[in-house]
């Protein structure tokens, strides 16, 4: 039995003998399948053209993938609570454990969305078997099981005195985000994923159903997102790739970009 990755989004799908006949999140309107059609891959490639990306980005340090593949997301590694992944990446190296080791370790994963599933099952059993904590709305997206996965449920999961997951649903039904109250230097820090996603002049984010279709998120989840971040304070917003960040005056930046975005979808705000 082999592990297949999509080489499109690198999600990881469940054992099988052959490759699936589709990828469920690519052929998703969230997402695409390439022109040139349906490809797969498996850990072991992957592992042999790439290698683990490991940096500071911001106050954080963070994991990615180079060279870049599918989506280019990294995750953040949060020092609270046992240590905590926010999202996750297609490739798993020794290396990259060992860094997170070194800098305390992780007690468990958070995932933002579907689109970062990628190999969390590999993640949490490289590291012990730690649990990967997933929105329950969107249970139906888990491509590759495993006992480790926890479904939480509600508005808002703490995992910490200053650490809590926040439901954020738009981008994806169980959309969420991590807010940290105590992040470095005394500062306050929203941890988006894309549910909102920082625009490329770090002036702003946008609200999106699709990023590469360029589909605007429905003002009804606008304004969803608003009332869920209502009283929700942060200096710095961590987007869900290397830079794409607010740093400084972030919660101005997210509230002016409410307002933007719904007058320019028509729809009058509150």
């Amino acid at each position: 039995m082999t592990v297949f990755l999509c080489a499109a989004c690198a999600t990881q799908m469940p054992d099988s003998d052959q490759p699936p006949a589709s990828c469920p999140i690519c052929t998703d309107d969230r997402q695409f399948v390439p022109a040139s059609g349906q490809r797969w891959t498996t850990h072991p490639e992957l592992a042999a053209g790439h290698a683990a990306r490991l940096e500071m980005d911001g106050d954080l340090f963070g994991v990615g993938v180079t060279p870049s593949m599918s989506i280019p997301q990294r995750a953040l590694l949060v020092p609270r609570a046992g240590g905590l992944l926010w999202d996750c990446t297609s490739l798993v190296t020794d290396e990259a454990v060992v860094a997170l080791r070194r800098r305390g370790g992780v007690s468990a994963i958070a995932i933002s969305h579907p689109h970062f599933y990628s190999s969390m099952v590999e993640w949490s059993e490289a590291l012990g078997g730690v649990p990967v904590l997933l929105h329950e709305a969107d249970r139906d997206w888990i491509q590759r099981s495993s006992p480790a996965i926890d479904l939480w449920s509600g508005d808002r999961l703490r995992l910490a005195d200053d650490v809590v997951l926040i439901h954020t649903p738009g981008h994806f039904p169980g959309s969420c985000v991590l807010h940290w109250s105590d992040a470095p230097a005394g500062r306050q820090a929203l941890l988006a994923g894309d549910s909102l996603h920082p625009r490329l002049d770090l002036t702003g984010v946008s609200f999106v159903h699709s990023v590469p279709n360029h589909v605007p998120m429905h003002p009804d989840r606008i304004e969803g997102i608003r009332d869920r971040l209502r009283g929700v304070e942060f200096d710095d917003l961590y987007g869900f790739t290397w830079g794409l960040n607010l740093i400084g005056g972030a919660r101005a930046k997210v509230d002016q970009s409410f307002t933007a975005f719904l007058a320019a979808e028509g729809h009058p705000t509150r």
